[in-house]
C-alpha cells in the first residue's frame, strides 16, 4: 500500500531536492505541456460556438463560480436538504468531524459486511483523510482502481497530481511497476508486457476485473451531490467508477461538505467547465449519478460520509473560502511554473499545486513549519486565477496566508531575521536622527563597495549559509551600491540645491 505525506520537509527542501531531478522534469514539461494545450483548444471552441465573441468561456466561468458561491452561503441549508433527500430514497447519511470519524464509518461497514476488501472510485477525499491507511491496519485491503491511482498503490509511491496522480511517472517506469508488483498482489502482468499505453492499459484491465467481481463493498468519493434529489455525482474517463459504483452490493461515498449543489440547473455550468478544464474534453466519457438504494438495480446498501475536516474552518475565512469552489480540475497545475518544475510530492499533500498552497493551511491551520511553507510555493504570477474554471483568486489568498503566516510568528522569542530587518529598519526610519546616522553609514559602505566592487552581502556567493536571508537572495542578483552621499547632505552642501545651479 502506499504511504502518507506525514513528516514531509518544508517545501524549499522538498522542491530543491525536486528540481535535481531531471527525469522529473521532463515527464512533468512533457504532460503539464499536452494538458494546457487541449484544454486551450476546446476554451476556444466555447468561444467560436456562440459566434466569435471572446467572453464566452469567461461568462460561463463566471456562472461555476456563481454556483459554487451560492451553495457555500447558503451551506447548512444545503446539507440538511441533502441529508433528507438521501434518507427519503433509503441512504444511511453519517456526519464526519474529522478524518478518524470518517475513517471510522467506512472501517465499521466494511467489518459489518465481513469484507476484507473494497474497490475504490478515484478519490482525493479518502487520499486527504488516509482511508487506505486505516483500513489496512484493520485488515481490510483498499484497492485503487483508476490505471493512475492504481500506478502509484503498485509502485508504493504517492500522487502528485490532482487529475493525474502518477504523472511523474513515464511508460517505461510504469511497466516496471506492473512487471514487479501486479503478480503480488493479484493477476500478474504477461510476461511480454511492453510499454505502449494500450497494452499497459490492458494488463491494468484484466488485473483489476477479478477484484470488480470478487469485491462485496466499493468506496467512492463525489464530483458533486445535488441537495434537492439526493443525487451524488462521479466524472471519470476509465469506466472502473462506473464498475465500483454498481457491480458491489454496498457503496459508501466520502463526500466533503463543499462539494453541495443546490438543483440539477445549477450543476449544468459545472459539467460544462469540469471537463474542459481537466481531461481538455467536451464531457466526461462516463458521468455516474445515483439516488439513494434502488430496489434490484446498483448497490443495496448506500452509505454517504459528509465530511467536515477543516472545511467549516476554510468557510469561516472570509477570504479564504472561495477555495472551497474547487472543483478538482487542476487546470492551476498545469499552468504553474512552479509546479512544472517540482511535481506534487513537494507540496507534501494529496492537494498539490497552487490551490493545495491554499487550500492546505486552510484546512489544516497555521502553525505548522511545512503547511506554513506552503503559501510562499507561488511566483504569483497570476495564471493559475486565469485557468480556473470557478475564478478563485489563488494569489489573492496566497498574499493573504502569508500575512497569517507572519502574524502567528510575531510572538516568536527568537524573531526570524527579516523580522530583525524589518524592526531595524522601523527604530531608523522613525526618527530623524537616527536616520541620518544610517544615511551616513550607508554612504561609507556606499564608498567600501565602489572601491572592491563588491555586488553582494557578506557570504552571498561564497556560502550560502553563513549569512541567512539577504546573503542568499543577493547570491542570484546583483546588490545596488549604496549612494556615497545622502539626498541631505547634498542639501546641506549645495544650500539646497542652489550651488549646483549656479
Amino acid at each position: 500500500m502506499s504511504g502518507t505525506f506525514v513528516g514531509m520537509p518544508v517545501f524549499p527542501s522538498a522542491a530543491r531536492t525536486a528540481l535535481a531531478d531531471t527525469q522529473l522534469r521532463h515527464n512533468l514539461a512533457h504532460a503539464t505541456s499536452t494538458i494546457r494545450g487541449k484544454r486551450s483548444r476546446l476554451v476556444e471552441e466555447v468561444d467560436e460556438s456562440i459566434g466569435g465573441d471572446d467572453s464566452g468561456w469567461e461568462r460561463l466561468r463566471l456562472a461555476g463560480a456563481a454556483v459554487k458561491e451560492s451553495a457555500l452561503r447558503d451551506l447548512d441549508r444545503h446539507l440538511v436538504a441533502l441529508e433528507e433527500a438521501l434518507t427519503a430514497r433509503g441512504a444511511t447519511v453519517h456526519w464526519a468531524r474529522d478524518a478518524a470519524e470518517a475513517n471510522a464509518i467506512v472501517v465499521s461497514v466494511a467489518k459489518a459486511h465481513q469484507a476484507d476488501e473494497v474497490v475504490k472510485v478515484k478519490s482525493m477525499v479518502t487520499q486527504e483523510i488516509g482511508l487506505n491507511e486505516a483500513l489496512e491496519a484493520e485488515g481490510v485491503l483498499a484497492w485503487e482502481t483508476d490505471l493512475a491511482e492504481l500506478i502509484v498503490q503498485l509502485g508504493d509511491d504517492l500522487p502528485s497530481h490532482i487529475l493525474v496522480p502518477a504523472i511523474h511517472r513515464n511508460r517505461a517506469e510504469i511497466r516496471e511497476i506492473f512487471l514487479r508488483r501486479m503478480k503480488d498482489v493479484g493477476r500478474p502482468a504477461p510476461a511480454d508486457l511492453t510499454d505502449e499505453p494500450a497494452v499497459l492499459a490492458g494488463a491494468a484491465r484484466e488485473h483489476l476485473r477479478e477484484k470488480f467481481l470478487r469485491a462485496k463493498v466499493a468506496v467512492s468519493g463525489a464530483n458533486f451531490a445535488v441537495a434537492d434529489t439526493g443525487t451524488l455525482v462521479v466524472v471519470e474517463s476509465e469506466g472502473n467508477g462506473r464498475m465500483c459504483l454498481t457491480l458491489p452490493e454496498v457503496l459508501v461515498s466520502v463526500v466533503g461538505i463543499e462539494k453541495v449543489v443546490p438543483t440539477w440547473e445549477m450543476l449544468d455550468p459545472l459539467l460544462r467547465l469540469l471537463p474542459r478544464s481537466s481531461t481538455g474534453e467536451r464531457m466526461n466519457p462516463y458521468t455516474s449519478t445515483w439516488t439513494g438504494v434502488t430496489p434490484g438495480d446498483g448497490p443495496q446498501e448506500v452509505h454517504v460520509v459528509l465530511l467536515d475536516n477543516g472545511r467549516t474552518r476554510a468557510l469561516a475565512d472570509e477570504v479564504g473560502r472561495q477555495a472551497l469552489r474547487c472543483i478538482r480540475c487542476s487546470a492551476c497545475l498545469n499552468v504553474c511554473p512552479v509546479y512544472e518544475r517540482t511535481g506534487g510530492h513537494a507540496y507534501g499533500s494529496v492537494y498539490p499545486g497552487p490551490i493545495g498552497a491554499i487550500l492546505n493551511p486552510l484546512l489544516r491551520g497555521t502553525g505548522d513549519p511545512q503547511t506554513d511553507s506552503l503559501p510562499y510555493a507561488s511566483s504569483l504570477c497570476g495564471a493559475c486565477f486565469e485557468a480556473c474554471p470557478v475564478r478563485i483568486d489563488i494569489p489573492e489568498v496566497l498574499v493573504h496566508l502569508r500575512a497569517k503566516v507572519v502574524d502567528g510568528h510575531r510572538g516568536d522569542r527568537v524573531p526570524k531575521a527579516e523580522a530583525v530587518a524589518m524592526r531595524a529598519a522601523e527604530f531608523a526610519l522613525s526618527d530623524a536622527r537616527r536616520l541620518g546616522w544610517a544615511e551616513r553609514a550607508s554612504g561609507v559602505a556606499g564608498r567600501v563597495a565602489g572601491r572592491f566592487g563588491r555586488r553582494a552581502l557578506p557570504g552571498g556567493r561564497r556560502s550560502l549559509s553563513r549569512v541567512p536571508g539577504g546573503s542568499a537572495w543577493t547570491s542570484a542578483r546583483d546588490l545596488p551600491a549604496p549612494a556615497t552621499e545622502s539626498f541631505r547632505t547634498w542639501w546641506k552642501r549645495t544650500d539646497g540645491g542652489r550651488e549646483e545651479t549656479r
